[in-house]
């Protein structure tokens, strides 16, 4: 039976870049193979407003997608989820469909936000092939108790169903990034993004990846994937994102898609997350030929001890053979750190500091504590330090921050690192930096702009017009 599915985006971050909902499209994908009619809604994009749409499409079903639960920064403390109540109540007023929550940070508070938005389902993990299986459940009037990761109510209490993985096989098409959607990040973003696996095996004591998508990685082909490139260059896109938690989980999966994109001559650019280790001179000169031309590391730090702590299972040594080889094929690369986590000392972000000091060319982008998500290493340890307890709240913004150290004295002492070298960006870009990207954007840059932030630095140490630096 074919139902009308109106799928919409709750994201509004647009900070440095929006970013388009990619996980709408690989539901659209599985939606359309199922016979469904789909319509989007993006928070991001003006148009058709909710109750135009809600009158004129008249679904059957709508899915609402939640991508973020705040802005992981600890000054600022922006929460994304405070909309999901007043967006509940306008569907409810122009429609009695039922509404299905769902999205990367739907799934890391289930209960929580179901109970917040007053939803009918959520659906925890990927929702591919749950979703199908509720709508037509719903549709026939059978069973969806079982399903997986299925969030319901049951006997006056939620119950949230054990999620399972997959690999997303299906290869997207040009009706699954609606056009006048990727027209708009195009505009504005000047990328549109990609994946090409799921799931994650690292144990990173903050993370919440293998609590969303497993810790198994499923990697989609190579073909599939070099496919879904030529097709963003069609859709007129000139970068893309690889959006994979750690792109090079396998560097056999790098090396067959480079090798796929070549075969296809693509003229593309891209960027990725990539770990810092296990890279050799001869996967960076085959990424660097398939068109890679920026590298984010999640190196979370420059300092052994405070990566032991962090449970990176890497060392500088491995930061600094990477940062080399990236340097070595002219690649932009910039480090992400989390400064002031477990096991952090003003003596180890001084090491951090003067070991970022011999790597080439790098760009260092520096937050200030370690956001605690329930599940993860870094919240057991919270509770065993008895910063929180088992019962806190923590789907408003909770932080972990080294006993040794204030937020403040780690923000003081960042912004030194950044008043001596201007390859250090700390906290949230300002809106002198702002600023730049919309102009930048304008002009037609594409790719990630970090490498822009510290050009600016050294133009305006003091800050655009002599003001203070943002």
């Amino acid at each position: 039976m074919a139902s009308k599915i109106l799928l919409i985006s709750l994201n509004r971050c647009v900070s440095p870049d929006p970013v388009f909902p990619l996980g709408l499209a690989h539901l659209n994908a599985v939606l359309r193979h199922a016979g469904h009619e789909t319509r989007w809604i993006d928070c991001n994009v003006n148009g058709e407003s909710l109750v135009e749409t809600l009158a004129n499409f008249q679904p059957d079903f709508v899915g609402l997608s939640l991508r973020n639960i705040d802005d992981v920064l600890i000054r600022q403390r922006e929460t994304y989820y405070d909309g999901l109540a007043p967006m509940r109540d306008t569907i409810r007023q122009h429609s009695d469909c039922p509404i299905i929550l769902g999205g990367s940070g739907f799934s890391i508070f289930p209960e929580k936000l179901l109970e917040l938005s007053q939803a009918d389902f959520g659906i925890c993990g990927e929702g591919d092939g749950s979703l199908v299986s509720l709508v037509a459940a719903l549709e026939s009037g059978g069973a969806h108790n079982a399903i997986p990761g299925l969030v319901f109510r049951q006997h006056g209490r939620i119950v949230v169903n054990p999620a399972v993985t997959g690999v997303p096989d299906l290869e997207l098409s040009e009706a699954d990034r609606p056009a006048h959607i990727a027209d708009f990040y195009l505009r504005t973003g000047r990328m549109l993004n990609l994946q090409t696996q799921r799931g994650c095996a690292f144990n990173c004591c903050y993370c919440t990846y293998p609590l969303i998508e497993g810790r198994r990685h499923r990697r989609r082909p190579a073909e599939l994937v070099a496919a879904e490139f030529e097709q963003l260059q069609r859709l007129g896109a000139r970068h893309t994102f690889i959006v994979d938690s750690v792109f090079n989980s396998s560097p056999g999966h790098v090396a067959k898609i480079c090798e796929a994109m070549l075969r296809r001559n693509l003229k593309i650019s891209w960027s990725c997350f990539l770990r810092p280790q296990g890279l050799t001179p001869e996967l960076l000169k085959l990424m660097a030929r398939a068109g890679l031309t920026h590298i984010e590391f999640g190196s979370d730090s420059l300092c052994d001890e405070v990566l032991e702590a962090y449970q990176k299972e890497f060392t500088f040594a491995n930061v600094l053979e990477s940062s080399e080889l990236a340097a070595r094929e002219k690649i932009d690369y910039c480090h992400f750190l989390i400064c002031g986590g477990p096991g952090e000392t003003r003596a180890t972000l001084q090491t951090a500091f003067e070991n970022s000091k011999r790597l080439p060319g790098a760009v260092f982008m520096a937050v200030v504590g370690m956001r605690i998500y329930p599940g993860t290493q870094v919240c057991e340890r919270a509770i065993a330090e008895g910063r929180i307890t088992r019962d806190t709240d923590l789907l408003p913004p909770s932080y972990y921050v080294s006993p040794h150290l204030t937020a403040d004295a780690i923000f003081a002492q960042l912004q030194e690192f950044s008043r001596l070298s201007p390859s250090w960006i700390p906290g949230d870009p300002g809106p002198a930096y702002l600023s730049l990207i919309e102009r930048l954007r304008k002009r037609g840059t594409v790719g990630p702009l970090w490498s822009y932030f510290s050009m600016a630095q050294r133009l305006w140490p003091q800050g655009p017009a002599g003001g203070p630096r943002p």
